[in-house]
């Protein structure tokens, strides 16, 4: 009997759900080898409910939304690819500039996920638990039937809105650092890659002939080997080169808005009764954008294209000319020391290529063994950039990317040290909820106590974003509520600062204040703690503190006192994800500020409004298609 179920046989004689309870031990990646192993076990391993316990255990959908979900892709095979693919970017992401707080919180849609920024404002008259909080769009990633994913960037150019199409890098599973990049792409004709198609004139179409030619003597192995030593990656451009190219492929691919894509980018929640229209109309939403990417990101003459598809959001080299032409051009940033910086002409994008072809044809390349040796590599080696045709030379279309990718950055207590020229955003640290930690996390407050809701006689007040977290210090646990967004119309406090630091090993012997809540209800302070809070005054990175008190109220509302202000800073723990689901969509910036606006700026560059909460026309969205 034993030797009748072992092996495969052990498996396949399971029943369905016991065999579900089983997969749940296992990785995608396990089900997939299993899979290969023999035709039973692939129906086994294949079968929806195991891959839909499988969506389950990634955890940042619920149950009911993947049921949902699932109407939008092949399988659950397909979703769960989707999931794990996109589950490292879902949190929150933040820029050094501009100093009010820059906060894109990354949520899911439906079969997407989508980074909404959250606008600098004041709380709005009915408070934070129950009035609207102002977002705009910054990108989307979007599921197809298969579960591979698809990057939209968004952004608006005078008066109207639009998406920038583009692809997706492979995600790093521990990314902490999301990447706006163009890359260089090949474009295929009848099967075979267009070597000569971003050069125009016959000329140096004749020269890469003439390249090939030489080339011919090389094997295939020895022709892949110089051409990966070749490629240059994107972030080893001049920060000027990288700008402009990213503004020019921006306004090549952009495709406006349409009317019917202009609505909700994730459902409300499902207790609202517009959820069914939400679904409805996100399903539609999801399959016009899809098609809009499949058909070159246009969505103007579909019809005409229908026939015709076209290589996708691609620009061609030689249609950029133009563009980068009348931006000013680009600065040569390769091999160039401090004597000749000053001095540095500004040339067209057609003269790097020109003189890109004279370069390769001057290069001499001599074969040891497997060893490919270039005469100016220790030139080349010593610039600190790279040259603009060197990076053009790897393919003969370009096309927006978007990379999350991994790097080792250091950090001012819970705040990452940026970058000041990289199109970039940066992922924040969650703490998790546990025993000894149980204030860790992302808060929402105001100045002010009773934390009342605003009226006509009483305006509303800065909206502040702290993220909570624990630190050991001399043996001391402490708390640290790190400022990620400021609703004032000038900053006040620098990002990444310490609104307040409390020892939660020491209890504070202050009473509290006030007897009463703004509903009059008594108030029961659970704890209290010693600290020091950020002192006034932004006139230096890291401002100094005064001495203070944390207090833990019934209700889970902290509040943190200076003793000598008695100012009060009041805070409840936030769900971001429900907040935005009820709140207004605004405008945003242009594609690439839109992404990372990199200008160092003291006010609110996102909106110019005060209380706009009180003027937007919809609880749920702003229609804004100009």
């Amino acid at each position: 009997m034993v030797s009748d179920y072992c092996g495969s046989a052990l498996l396949t004689s399971l029943p369905d759900d016991v065999f579900v309870i089983v997969s749940r031990a296992l990785l995608p990646r396990d089900l997939c080898n299993l899979s290969l192993c023999c035709r039973s076990l692939n129906a086994l391993a294949g079968s929806d409910k195991v891959w839909a316990t499988q969506c389950d255990m990634v955890g940042f959908v619920s149950h009911h939304d993947l049921v949902d979900w699932r109407k939008g892709v092949a399988s659950y095979k397909a979703l769960c690819r989707f999931l794990h693919n996109v589950q490292p970017l879902i949190g929150i992401w933040v820029h050094q500039n501009p100093e009010l707080g820059n906060v894109v919180y990354v949520m899911p849609g439906f079969v997407s996920v989508v980074g909404c920024r959250i606008i600098p404002q004041e709380l709005g008259p009915f408070g934070l638990d129950h009035g609207p909080i102002l977002w705009a769009p910054v990108f989307e990633i979007i599921g197809d039937v298969d579960g591979s994913v698809t990057f939209w960037l968004h952004g608006r150019e005078k008066e109207h809105n639009y998406f920038y199409p583009g692809s997706m890098k492979p995600i790093d599973r521990a990314c902490n650092v999301l990447l706006l990049e163009v890359e260089t792409r090949q474009q295929s004709n009848e099967g075979k890659l267009k070597y000569s198609k971003s050069f125009a004139n016959h000329c140096e179409k004749e020269m890469l002939r003439k390249i090939c030619r030489s080339d011919s003597g090389l094997s295939s192995s020895q022709r892949m080997i110089g051409q990966s030593a070749s490629v240059v990656p994107f972030s080893r451009l001049g920060f000027g080169d990288r700008r402009k190219l990213l503004e020019a492929v921006t306004s090549h691919v952009r495709a406006r808005v349409p009317e019917a894509t202009n609505g909700p980018l994730f459902p409300c929640s499902r207790e609202d009764e517009n959820y069914p229209k939400d679904m409805v109309f996100l399903f539609q939403r999801r399959l016009l954008l899809m098609t809009m990417y499949k058909l070159g990101g246009s969505c103007m003459d579909w019809k005409a294209k229908l026939e015709q598809p076209s290589d996708q959001n691609r620009l061609e080299l030689n249609e950029i000319r133009k563009s980068l032409d009348n931006s000013g051009g680009l600065r040569n940033s390769l091999c160039e020391d401090e004597n000749h910086t000053q001095n540095t002409k500004r040339k067209s994008l057609g003269v790097y290529l020109r003189s890109g072809v004279k370069h390769i044809l001057r290069k001499s390349v001599s074969m040891n063994g497997s060893h490919l040796t270039s005469r100016n590599a220790s030139s080349c080696s010593e610039s600190k950039h790279a040259q603009l045709n060197e990076f053009l030379r790897a393919g003969d279309a370009l096309g927006l990317t978007l990379h999350a990718c991994s790097m080792k950055l250091s950090a001012y207590r819970a705040w990452p040290n940026m970058h000041d020229n990289r199109f970039a955003l940066y992922k924040l640290p969650m703490c998790i909820t546990e025993a000894g930690q149980e204030y860790a996390g992302l808060w929402g407050g105001t100045f002010g106590w009773p934390p009342g809701r605003p009226t006509e006689d009483k305006p509303g007040k800065a909206l502040f974003f702290l993220l909570l977290s624990y630190e050991e210090s001399q043996g001391q646990r402490l708390l640290i509520a790190t400022k990620i967004l400021e609703g004032t119309h000038y900053v006040l406090h620098p990002n990444g600062s310490a609104m307040f630091i409390a020892n939660v090993d020491e209890p504070s012997l202050d009473p509290f204040p006030w007897d009463t809540d703004g509903e009059s209800v008594p108030v029961d302070v659970k704890n209290a703690y010693m600290g020091e809070g950020i002192a006034n005054g932004y006139g230096f990175r890291y401002p100094g503190s005064k001495p203070g008190s944390l207090y833990v109220i019934q209700d889970g509302t902290l509040a943190f006192i200076w003793k000598e202000s008695r100012a009060v800073l009041t805070l409840q723990r936030l769900n971001l994800q429900e907040l935005l689901k009820k709140g207004e969509r605004v405008h945003a910036l242009p594609p690439v500020a839109n992404f990372s606006y990199l200008t160092k700026s003291y006010s609110n560059v996102f909106a110019g409004f005060t209380n706009t909460t009180n003027t937007l026309s919809s609880p749920r969205f702003v229609s804004y298609d100009a």
